[in-house]
């Protein structure tokens, strides 16, 4: 008999996506909004209130051609 489990996971990748149009790049305002968003999404995945801990790594900043993009990723078995 064969000696194994087995578990599929689902991630998913939570965004916020901010047009930085050229040549004057993001608002600075729509960073900060997406921003608060973004860290309020966090801690509701987490269970966390709001205004708890942040881990550094929490949030990742990509910059794109023509946006630049907060997220962070959940994991959950199915």
């Amino acid at each position: 008999m064969a000696d194994y489990t087995t578990e599929t996971v689902t991630t998913t990748v939570h965004r916020w996506i901010v047009p930085a149009a050229q040549p004057w790049g993001a608002a600075g305002g729509e960073i900060d909004k997406a921003w608060d968003a973004a860290r309020r999404a966090y801690w509701a995945s987490k269970g966390v209130p709001d205004g708890g801990p942040l881990p550094d790594d929490a949030l990742r900043f990509h910059a794109t051609d023509d946006a630049i993009v907060i997220s962070f990723t959940t994991e959950g078995a199915r």
